[in-house]
């Protein structure tokens, strides 16, 4: 099946009946994904969105429970799990969700509260045939064209998209746009190729044995710790609990946070395991390419640059990875 892109519209319109559809845009310069609606300008060109698609299933802040103090105290989970369809998400984004996935849900505890957002939400991806500068998935694991954990994949084409389904979520889905969409496939243009490369060949095992590594001294120096990285990340998943409270009454919400900040490992007699940049740095990016994959047998960074491309003072993952796999080569 294929999708012209005049019919895009349509075809968004048609799929507001499944449930909101959270599509790309940009708004003041900043890519983000938003809920469709009639005259939003959709950026279908932009690589990358500024802000990680995440917040549909973990979102900058939810409010997770209601309760009540005192003799008729009380506790009432908040159940805010819409029908989602995540519209345009590009592979690295893609399989930034399977590595979430395996965060909230698998080793034992399964986050109720994420876990019924991924059950309402259909992901359709778009394959890359251009990328950034800062794009590195393909050394990250990540096909720039393929996207296999996602429901439907739109292969860029000169008319339009090929649509391919890939899951059963799918085929219910399709229903929605079955006369919008063509028979038949046109030649799909090439997958990108990111020009920026890393080796990762040996660097979990061999940065994990790099924890009092002299490099973290130099590594450090620049960061101003102001959590950029972490924010625009679409894997960190860092949070807090902050109550509101009302009296006797009040909602417990849940917030990102940063392991860049001091607070976060603070502990409240004061102690803090991390009490400078360099443990927090270090914590960061061992967490990325070696705690991560210890536990979950994945990489936590997926390559999609937008660290890189946006931290104030020019810190780049890739120069990690760089100066590890030098030191494995010794």
């Amino acid at each position: 099946m294929k999708l012209r892109r005049e019919n895009i519209t349509k075809a968004l319109e048609a799929l507001t009946a499944y449930g909101k559809v959270l599509v790309p845009t940009d708004e003041d310069g900043v890519g983000k994904y938003v809920p469709y609606h009639d005259g939003v300008e959709l950026d279908l060109e932009r690589v990358n969105t500024t802000l990680p698609p995440k917040d549909a299933l973990f979102p900058q802040t939810q409010k997770m429970y209601r309760y009540k103090t005192g003799e008729n105290a009380e506790i009432e989970e908040i159940i805010d799990a819409d029908e989602q369809i995540l519209f345009g998400i590009r592979p690295c984004d893609m399989q930034s969700i399977v590595a979430l996935d395996a965060a909230f849900l698998t080793k034992t505890y399964v986050d109720s509260f994420y876990a019924r957002k991924r059950e309402k939400l259909v992901t359709i991806a778009i394959a890359c045939a251009a990328s950034n500068p800062t794009c590195f998935c393909d050394s990250m694991g990540v096909e720039p064209g393929a996207a296999p954990a996602a429901d439907v994949l739109l292969v860029p084409t000169a008319e339009g998209w090929n649509v391919v389904c890939q899951s059963e979520k799918s085929k219910t889905l399709m229903e929605s746009v079955a006369g919008i969409l063509e028979n038949g496939e046109d030649s799909p243009l090439p997958a990108a190729d990111p020009w920026l490369k890393v080796n990762m060949e040996g660097v979990p095992s061999t940065l994990a044995g790099m924890f009092d590594h002299p490099m973290w001294d130099e590594i450090c120096r620049p960061c101003l710790g102001c959590g950029t990285c972490t924010f625009l990340c679409p894997t960190c998943y860092c949070f807090e609990m902050a109550p509101e409270n009302r009296g006797s009454e009040g909602i417990e919400n849940r917030h990102w946070d940063s392991c860049m900040f001091s607070e976060y490992s603070r502990m409240a007699g004061g102690h803090n395991p991390r009490p400078t940049g360099k443990e927090r740095v270090r914590n960061r990016y061992m967490h990325k390419l070696t705690f991560f994959a210890q536990r979950y047998g994945m990489g936590l960074c997926v390559g999609c640059g937008r660290c890189i491309q946006k931290c104030p003072v020019g810190m780049d993952i890739t120069k990690i990875i760089e100066l590890t796999g030098q030191e494995g080569a010794v």
